[in-house]
């Protein structure tokens, strides 16, 4: 199964052939027909991999505590090497797709094999063939819609979740 990869050290990606996934209970397995590019999540991956350390460190301060917290328990070596082995891993990029269920797992009840859905979540709706999804991040698209409409659900999700944190109501202009 072919999936898009990102290192997060110098922003290379590489499609990759990995195993497909296993259904786990409380998930599905989702063939990808769409997945959608974030042109502001996915570039600003790809811009905070071009940074040096220093500027990841500055971009990234909630990171830098995590860092420092493992210096004080593991030792400064050590959470060098930890840095850098994470840092040139390559991980899976995207977080909106769409596709067709092809096995549910076990306290799955909302949908079926052959049912399309909407997918989400960074780790979840990845840019490959086939894809792991916890229930909660999968919703049965209606009729009439396709998948490649349907892969636009998370980033509206996002829009729609900025519009009530604002508690901004219709035909304000910000």
């Amino acid at each position: 199964m072919k999936i898009l990869l990102q290192n997060i050290k110098s922003g290379q990606l590489k499609v990759d052939d990995v195993p497909a996934p296993a259904a786990r209970p409380g998930g599905v397995i989702v063939r990808n027909q769409h997945s959608l590019v974030s042109i502001g999540t996915e570039r600003t991956t790809a811009s905070f991999a071009k940074k040096s350390i220093v500027g990841k460190a500055r971009s990234r301060p909630d990171l830098v505590r995590q860092v420092l917290s493992k210096a004080r328990s593991e030792g400064i070596l050590e959470t060098y090497r930890s840095v850098m082995a994470r840092l040139d891993e390559f991980s899976p990029v995207g977080y909106s797709s769409a596709g067709e269920v092809l096995e549910v797992g076990p306290h799955v009840d909302h949908v079926l094999p052959g049912d399309i859905v909407a997918c989400a979540g960074t780790g979840y709706a990845n840019h490959a063939e086939i894809i792991y999804v916890p229930k909660n991040l999968v919703a049965k698209v209606p009729s009439g819609i396709g998948t490649r409409q349907a892969a636009f659900s998370s980033i509206g999700a996002v829009a729609l979740q900025g519009i009530r944190r604002a508690e901004l109501t219709q035909g304000e202009r910000v």
